[in-house]
């Protein structure tokens, strides 16, 4: 059974930083590409950013620039660095996996409250 543990989260006043983690219970190069989503209260979940295996990022019009993804393989985790946060950032975030061969499967983690004060 894969698991996805992030941490991380917490409260931070507009303008600030904060750097999520996602560490995963076996080697990340097991997955095809790992990223990050959130869901805000009343929303529904929404893509924020993913990485591939051979390092290519993608990210959401709407962190771009203000938001880094990157992956240590030696740690099988990966990370999400997110600066200039602004209160529309509030929001669970939550790490994904994908193994894409013959069937896909998606492997999700618990969470992990981010707060942006204004």
């Amino acid at each position: 059974q894969v698991q996805l543990v992030e941490s991380g989260g917490g409260l931070v006043q507009a303008g600030g930083s904060l750097r999520l983690s996602c560490a995963a219970s076996r080697s990340i190069f097991s997955f095809n590409h790992m990223g990050w989503y959130r869901q805000a209260p009343g929303k529904q979940r929404e893509f924020v950013a993913t990485i591939t295996s051979g390092g290519s990022r993608n990210y959401a019009d709407s962190v771009k620039g203000r938001f880094t993804i990157s992956r240590d393989n030696a740690k099988d985790t990966v990370y999400l660095q997110m600066n200039s946060l602004k209160p529309e950032d509030t929001a669970v975030y939550y790490c994904n996996g994908v193994q894409d061969g013959s069937s896909r499967f998606d492997y999700w983690g618990q969470g992990t409250q981010v707060t942006v004060s204004s």
